[in-house]
């Protein structure tokens, strides 16, 4: 199969997305900034490569190596192990994650076709 699996809690399969490195996005709650993250699937597993936003705030804060943009974003690399997975916890208090992958983007709820749930993502077999 290969690509990014997204599971419902439970493991119920809601979805297959081609390629290896896919995007997500999403605002925070407080803040009201948007925060963006680059992914990779490496070895069955996921790999953060580079993380963004637009200002720092509660809970929102760059990386030590965080350089700034010309366009104004904060832009580090994480330095955070490979995954086996990665949960999206779903809140009332802020919009739906967007997630790109095979060069489209979607809310969450578009690939899965559930709204207002904590979503699993991981590497298909």
């Amino acid at each position: 199969m290969g690509g990014l699996c997204l599971f419902a809690l439970g493991g119920a399969l809601l979805a297959s997305l081609p390629g290896t490195e896919f995007s997500l996005s999403w605002t925070h709650s407080i803040e009201k900034t948007e925060w963006r993250e680059q992914w990779n699937i490496d070895a069955g597993r996921l790999r953060l490569v580079e993380a963004r936003i637009r200002g720092a705030g509660a809970g929102m804060e760059p990386g030590p190596d965080a350089r700034t943009t010309a366009d104004g974003w904060m832009v580090w690399t994480p330095g955070l192990p490979p995954q086996d997975s990665v949960t999206l916890a779903a809140s009332g208090f802020t919009g739906e994650h967007r997630l790109c992958a095979g060069g489209e983007c979607r809310p969450l709820s578009g690939w899965t076709g559930m709204a207002d749930r904590a979503i699993t993502l991981r590497a298909c077999p």
